[in-house]
């Protein structure tokens, strides 16, 4: 897949001024001429024998989550634990959805995975295991880690059919039947927007949105979400109204650009915690007070403003507690890995552009690795203190 200027350019764009608010990239910077008085320190105080690795003899099971967009971060943090000596388990060899990953790492069948999306993954975490012990009794959630805030989230719309209609909201559309009837193509009197998959959690917090909301004239499609969003592209490239749920980072945002095919949608009534159908876990799915980062250039905004109706997601490492305590530099690393988002925003496009196998992340991941080796350094120096 050749891509063009624009398209990056389009891409770094949206994605640089999200990323400017989650400022992950310089809590990793250190300071020049500390860390040169620390490798002063280091060679003066240097053992005489190189310590053993703290994962020497030891194994871990790492899983992934079942989206792609999670696959090169989850594989760049399995090549780094296996740095620190662990025999690290291939992640696609455990891929589950959220409900049944959270229930592998608390029965202790999985040890880790790199893909939770808090706060609406916490939902998971109420669930009640035969022992008397909630899931999340028997979990450790590594603050700091992987991209906090970095997921942010919302709905995309053909940008030409919007504009064309004076579409502003969501909201807006379920209430205007010249809207929403356009939207839908089956016939049963409901608009529809392609959502999310099963037991990615987001299908259900739209759910509970369209209760709370009262959105009686708007439906969520599931099914896979390749197939959902290729159906979405080729609408959006013709002008045909539609409507999907999407996030960063994806390539997918690199093929429907805001601004240029596409627009971000605003959610004018927001959800809160009060778990209008009553989930088990959903008052978690509580989206605060949205996100209202992004400019007119991207996102349709009523006279209220742009607001995409989902809080900013925290991408943070999961694990099993009782592994956790007895792998303390395992959890230090993962509390110290920070990819920047752009970055694994572009390595997304470069696994969509590959044949999408696991040799082509583990490749993706190794390259991404030895094009940041100071970076990933700094992580393995924390993690052994």
């Amino acid at each position: 897949m050749k891509l063009s200027k624009s398209f990056w350019l389009a891409l770094i764009a949206i994605l640089a001024v999200f990323a400017a608010s989650c400022g992950s990239d310089d809590e990793s910077s250190t300071d020049a001429g500390a860390s040169d008085a620390a490798a002063d320190d280091s060679a003066d105080d240097a053992p005489a024998e190189e310590a053993p690795l703290p994962g020497e003899g030891k194994s871990v099971n790492m899983g992934r989550a079942n989206w792609s967009s999670g696959y090169v971060h989850a594989q760049i943090l399995a090549q780094l634990l296996g740095e620190l000596g662990y025999d690290v388990s291939s992640p696609d060899a455990l891929e589950f959805a959220p409900d049944l990953g959270y229930q592998a790492m608390a029965s202790g069948d999985m040890d880790l995975w790199a893909n939770s999306w808090y706060p609406g993954h916490y939902s998971w975490h109420a669930g009640d295991l035969t022992d008397g012990t909630t899931i999340g009794d028997n979990l450790t959630v590594v603050e700091g880690s992987v991209m906090p805030g970095g997921g942010l989230q919302g709905m995309l719309v053909t940008k030409s059919w919007a504009e064309a209609n004076g579409v502003t909201s969501l909201d807006g559309i379920n209430a205007d039947e010249a809207l929403w009837s356009q939207l839908d193509s089956d016939g049963n009197g409901k608009g529809e927007f392609y959502g999310c998959p099963e037991d990615w959690t987001c299908d259900d917090i739209m759910a509970s949105q369209i209760a709370f909301a009262g959105w009686d004239n708007l439906e969520q499609t599931q099914a896979g979400y390749d197939a959902m969003f290729a159906e979405f592209l080729t609408k959006a490239q013709a002008g045909d109204p539609a409507i999907i749920y999407t996030w960063t980072p994806t390539a997918y945002l690199a093929q429907a650009i805001p601004g240029e095919t596409t627009m971000w949608l605003t959610v004018e009534t927001i959800l809160d915690d009060s778990n209008p159908l009553g989930k088990e876990g959903g008052e978690a799915y509580d989206q605060g007070e949205g996100y209202t980062g992004l400019g007119a250039d991207t996102c349709l905004a009523p006279a209220s403003g742009c607001n995409t109706g989902w809080e900013a997601a925290d991408i943070l490492v999961t694990v099993n507690k009782a592994w956790g305590e007895d792998n303390p530099e395992a959890v230090a690393l993962s509390a110290a890995f920070n990819p920047p988002l752009i970055d694994m925003a572009i390595a997304g496009v470069d696994l969509n552009a590959s044949d999408g196998s696991q040799a082509a992340v583990e490749e993706i991941a190794a390259k991404w690795i030895a094009d940041n080796r100071d970076l990933c350094d700094e992580w393995i120096a924390a993690a052994l203190g």
